[in-house]
Order: C-alpha cells, then sequence, then structure tokens
C-alpha cells in the first residue's frame, strides 16, 4: 500500500510595492521672518527643504540643491534623520546661503519681502548624481525656468515631472517658463501667480488657460481656502483644513507639494482617484506646516498623526 502525502508549499510573503525615491531640486536656504507677534530668525527653510521634508513622510526623498559655508551642520542632521537623501546637496566653501527675510500682515496671508539674498543659489545650475538620474518622480521647486529644463534633461526617465513656479519668472522668463510647461505632467502655483499668468481673474477660467500651456495638470493654491484641481476631464476644489493658530505660513506650499507628490511616489501611481487623495494629504501636511515656525511643528509630526488629520478631514468633507 503506498501512501500518499499533501505537499504544501512555505509561504512567501508577498512581495512588498517598491518604494519609488522622489527627487526634488531648488532653493535650501535661511529665513528670518516676522509675524505680527514674533520674530525668528536663522531658520531652516527653502521651497526644496519645505517640500523634501514634507514628502519624507511618506517616501524616500533624494534632495538637489546648493549652500554656503556658513550652512549649519545641524540642518543637513535633521534633514538625514528624516531619511531625505542630502548627498546632492552641494556646499561652496567660500559663499553664503540664500538667504529670504520677510514679514507677515495681520491677516497672515499677505506678507511682503524683506530682503533677499540669493548668494550661492544665482549661481545654481545642478549636474545630478548618476543615481538621481534614475529618478521616476521628479518635483521642480521653484527655480530659474532654464535651470529647470536643464534638470529635466538629465531625468529622461521620469514617470512624473511637476514643477512650481512663481511671479519674477512669470515676469521675468517668461519665454523658458512657456517653454518649460511643454514638457511638465503638472504644474503647482497659487492663484495671484495664475492670474498673472493669464491674464483673467477668473480663476476657474485660469486654470484650463494654464492647462492648455503644456501640462497634463494644474493645481491652484488657493492658501486658507484650499486648492484647485484642472484636467483635461476634471475639474475639483478642496478646502483647507480648519485651522486654529497659524504661526507661521512660510513654506506652506511647498509642504503641500511634497506631501502631495510623497503619496504619489508611495502610491507609484498618479490615477485620478490618486490624484485627488494626494491633494489632500499636501492640504493636511501644510495644515501642520503653519502651526510652528519653520519646521519646527513639523519635527512633532508622525504619519499616524497626517492620517488621523485625514480621517478627520474626511468626515468634515461628508454630508
Amino acid at each position: 500500500m503506498t501512501s500518499t502525502r499533501e505537499f504544501t508549499a512555505p509561504l512567501i510573503p508577498s512581495p512588498q510595492p517598491p518604494i519609488m525615491p522622489l527627487l526634488v531640486v531648488g532653493s535650501v536656504a535661511i529665513d528670518n521672518v516676522t509675524t505680527p507677534r514674533e520674530t525668528r530668525e536663522n531658520l531652516l527653510g527653502g521651497s526644496a527643504t519645505h517640500f523634501a521634508y514634507a514628502a519624507s513622510f511618506f517616501t524616500s526623498v533624494r534632495l538637489v540643491g546648493v549652500v554656503g559655508a556658513d550652512w549649519p551642520q545641524e540642518h543637513t542632521n535633521l534633514l538625514g534623520s528624516r531619511g531625505i537623501d542630502t548627498s546632492g546637496l552641494q556646499t561652496i566653501a567660500n559663499g553664503k546661503t540664500f538667504t529670504w527675510t520677510g514679514k507677515y500682515h495681520d491677516n497672515m496671508n499677505d506678507r511682503d519681502t524683506l530682503d533677499v539674498q540669493l548668494n550661492v543659489f544665482g549661481e545654481f545650475n545642478p549636474e545630478l548624481p548618476e543615481a538621481y538620474r534614475r529618478a521616476k518622480y521628479v518635483f521642480l521647486a521653484n527655480g530659474v525656468p532654464a535651470v529647470q529644463m536643464n534638470v529635466l534633461s538629465q531625468v529622461p526617465g521620469r514617470r512624473l515631472a511637476v514643477a512650481d513656479t512663481m511671479d519674477l519668472w512669470i515676469n521675468t522668463a517668461r519665454d523658458d517658463l512657456e517653454e518649460l510647461m511643454l514638457k511638465l505632467d503638472g504644474l503647482v502655483i497659487n492663484d495671484s501667480e495664475a492670474k498673472l499668468l493669464t491674464g483673467t481673474e477668473n480663476l476657474a477660467l485660469a486654470g484650463h488657460i494654464v492647462r492648455e500651456m503644456g501640462p497634463r495638470f494644474v493645481i491652484i493654491k488657493k492658501g486658507e481656502h484650499g486648492a484647485m484641481f484642472f484636467s483635461e476631464h476634471e475639474t475639483y476644489v478642496l478646502p483647507a483644513f480648519p485651522t486654529e493658530k497659524v504661526i507661521d505660513p512660510t513654506g506652506a506650499g511647498d509642504s503641500f507639494a511634497g506631501g502631495m507628490m510623497g503619496y504619489l511616489a508611495e502610491q507609484d501611481n498618479f490615477e485620478p482617484e490618486t490624484l485627488k487623495t494626494a491633494m489632500a494629504y499636501g492640504i493636511l501636511v501644510a495644515s501642520f506646516n503653519v502651526e510652528g515656525f519653520g519646521l519646527e511643528r513639523m519635527q512633532q509630526v508622525a504619519r499616524e498623526d497626517i492620517d488621523d488629520r485625514m480621517e478627520a478631514y474626511r468626515k468634515m468633507l461628508s454630508f
């Protein structure tokens, strides 16, 4: 009599989706901020910095920027503590770091730039490390459009490229900006920039005009009023999360972009429903950012806190 024994294959854990590194290129700065209640100096700032820190809650981040000899090592250590790869952060030994000084009005929405010292950032035109050139997700934080185009040329295998810009480049480098937009998947701008770029006060119309300039989708940031999304087939508005204490709005827009792009890279897709959720995460990360000066509040936050706020945000939007 021949006995048979059932064969059971060993359990093999399901493979986890690979973490998609997110590349960000932009300013790394020292900020001096005055609000109606307080003045703080020598804060860690810069568009790429706020973006990278926000995105690090979701995925691995590779940061490219430039600083001077006055750059505190503690700032690099802080970024490294979030797992942000700073090997692309260049130090110019005889240079000074980009410095921004600004003052907010009583409404905490409007601000005056009191002083800008571009320093080493004024000559910034990066050559990406070889490993960075394989990035699939790329964010071009606010910077010279010609430099942003140079960066794009170094990541030919990208799946998603999104950029930010500002009124300075709309006024002084519009031709380069329009050429850049033809190469982008997405553009993130604020409401005043959208009006300046299109010549219309109607944001719904402005969003579609900008999209017709090249990007597959456009996001218009509206500060305390949330953000608007425009694609060929969808237009919608997501409100801001009600934040009781606004301490320092600096970097809120960059944090929004970081949360959004970080989530897209984590999910490794940018289907319409994923994009909508990503925008919501961006709004929520920005709501934490404004609750402290610089990155102080963000250092107290964990992914669980963001997810808890997402649950509250979903309940707020259901009716």
